[in-house]
């Protein structure tokens, strides 16, 4: 997504956001999702870069939790709610329905429980807006039926054995998992290396294939 289809869409960003939103063009996508003037969790925040584009371009009520504390001090410094802690167990001391929307982008992978994980997204927020890396994209493939080995891509630029991801998936697996949960998906997104939009209906096997990555809005099936 460049700056000029920033500018259609009538957001002012910063330029430093921007740069940073060539690498990560699920925040577009994440960012259409959220109603203006909502409040927003961001598990797992970084540098603050996804919340502040939600608060300055959707004028959001943004909060954050953030496992590293030097990303915590970045967040701090951009005037961002942000505390230090593990999503892992400390999802559990936030009441129900604290948020409109919680956002896990390009985390749960790296969870110890993703099951469990969703299960407090949607106990903590009334939505929640999920991005993952797709484990089933073709290049993921063909480098594993090549070279026998895991796969080191843009997506998934980490080797095996110093990566964060210990539970990756494709588009399918998540797809199957908010199925048996019982999870409403309210919408959903795929993109390919260029963060071009593909279309999900009747293409679900395509997409799979060349999908790098997917956008899902979720909401719980029964209310409470």
């Amino acid at each position: 997504m460049n700056l000029k289809c920033l500018k259609l869409l009538g957001v002012s960003w910063k330029r430093s956001i921007i740069n940073k939103m060539s690498n990560r063009s699920d925040f577009i996508v994440i960012s259409d999702m959220v109603a203006a003037n909502s409040k927003i969790l961001d598990v797992g925040c970084d540098d603050g870069t996804l919340m502040q584009m939600l608060r300055d371009g959707k004028n959001v009520d943004a909060r954050g939790i953030e496992l590293f504390p030097d990303r915590v001090n970045l967040c701090l410094a951009k005037g961002l709610s942000v505390v230090q802690g593990d999503a892992n167990n400390d999802l559990a001391m936030y009441p129900k329905n604290s948020f409109d929307y919680v956002i896990l982008s390009k985390t749960l992978q790296s969870m110890l429980q993703p099951k469990e994980t969703l299960e407090e997204l949607l106990r903590v927020g009334k939505r929640a807006i999920i991005s993952i890396p797709n484990f089933g994209h073709w290049k993921v493939r063909l480098y594993l039926a090549i070279h026998g080995q895991m796969p080191v891509t843009p997506s998934l630029p980490a080797t095996w054995f110093n990566t964060e991801n210990i539970h990756l998936c494709t588009i399918n697996d998540f797809l199957k998992l908010c199925t048996n949960m019982n999870i409403k998906i309210i919408k959903s997104v795929a993109l390919d290396k260029n963060g071009k939009v593909l279309n999900f209906a009747n293409r679900l096997r395509s997409v799979n294939l060349i999908g790098e990555q997917a956008i899902f809005l979720l909401e719980k099936t029964n209310h409470e």
